[in-house]
């Protein structure tokens, strides 16, 4: 059964990409900003590239995060990718500035410690044992990250929170809590590994 999945356009970057990566592994993919598309649609898919600020001003432009929470209150699975799983978080703190975010997982965004930066590059991830998203991967499969800004899940205790590390800053690179899912790397410029994470995704919707 082939599922329809909706890539929310919302002005961030990266949409053909992802939209061609869920293509690869079977998905019916519409970008989009249409409301309704978007909450008929067996998955949401919220992208994100970019400050964080800005992110969720293109997200408020299209109601974005109303759509996600009426998506999550109804269990109808969301997934976010790169600045699209940090804006699900409480805040983002960011070039000194605090700003809101939709609010559907506890804890903030907040600037990774380390001597390079932007992480940039593959890497591992260490996956939790109630992970759906990293099922049956090897542990030493690298995904490909691009931030200089990580989440702090703060509470998250009914989730499964698998992490990874960059400079002496251990930080949540993938959460799952319920119908909501969320990747801080970038599955579409993941190859092969990123395509089995989004079939992953897709046989749970």
């Amino acid at each position: 059964m082939t599922r329809r999945v909706v890539v929310l356009d919302y002005g961030s970057g990266n949409l053909r990409s992802a939209e061609r990566a869920l293509a690869r592994v079977g998905a019916d993919v519409t970008v989009t900003a249409d409301r309704d598309a978007a909450l008929a649609a067996d998955g949401l898919v919220v992208p994100g590239v970019g400050a964080f600020a800005a992110c969720m001003a293109g997200l408020e432009a299209v109601t974005g995060g109303e759509l996600i929470r009426e998506r999550l209150l109804v269990q109808r699975p969301v997934l976010g990718i790169c600045v699209g799983m940090q804006v699900l978080f409480e805040a983002g703190d960011e070039h000194g500035q605090h700003t809101p975010g939709v609010g559907v997982l506890p804890g903030a965004v907040t600037a990774l410690e380390a001597p390079v930066l932007p992480h940039m590059g593959w890497n591992t991830v260490t996956a939790d044992p109630g992970s759906v998203l990293l099922a049956g991967m090897d542990p030493e499969t690298r995904f490909y990250f691009v931030h200089s800004y990580a989440a702090r899940p703060d509470g998250c205790d009914d989730a499964a929170v698998s992490t990874a590390t960059h400079g002496s800053t251990t930080f949540a690179a993938v959460v799952e809590q319920g119908e909501l899912r969320a990747t801080q790397f970038h599955p579409e410029k993941s190859g092969d590994a990123g395509a089995q994470l989004l079939a992953n995704w897709l046989d749970t919707l």
